[in-house]
């Protein structure tokens, strides 16, 4: 007869070893990707499990995909660190966690001092099987009607106070 598996228990946080760090669901990750050339993927814990002994432990992350990941591809105006928060849902092994990152919001993002390797920004959410963008639109500026993107320098004219 075989052996019951030992049901799965949630828990409040886990220690990722190799990095010696806490995360906790709500935190933002960066997980290995199986291509090692490919760019860490970022993600959102939404919960951790493990089984009874408490080994083998799994996130259940909500997934952000970068531009060049999405329907349409990278636009002009997309910045360098920026993500889109995705209706995709996944489990993970914990194991394939590398460090913590911080995904800010696009106002808190323009206003940091410095922009350090796991700061990333977003300011839409992303449908994955439709490719529609919620807000589907964003200010534009200037007279190159472009949304703003926080790698460019812009000036503002000192005539129309437009940027």
């Amino acid at each position: 007869m075989a052996k019951a598996k030992a049901p799965r228990r949630t828990l409040d946080s886990y220690t990722v070893k190799p990095i010696n760090k806490i995360v906790k669901p709500g935190d933002c990750v960066l997980l290995r990707p199986s291509d090692p050339s490919m760019p860490s993927y970022v993600a959102k814990i939404e919960r951790i499990e493990s089984d009874g002994r408490g080994a083998n432990a799994r996130v259940h992350v909500r997934w952000y995909y970068r531009p060049e990941e999405s329907i349409g591809g990278r636009r002009q105006f997309h910045g360098s660190k920026e993500v889109f928060l995705s209706d995709h849902y996944d489990i993970q092994s914990a194991d394939t966690i590398e460090g913590k990152c911080t995904v800010h919001s696009f106002k808190s993002y323009t206003k940091l001092d410095a922009v350090g390797n796991d700061d990333f920004f977003c300011r839409f959410e992303y449908n994955s099987s439709t490719g529609a963008f919620i807000p589907d639109r964003v200010a534009v500026y200037c007279k190159c009607e472009m949304p703003y993107n926080p790698d460019d320098l812009m000036v503002q004219c000192e005539i129309c106070s437009d940027w």
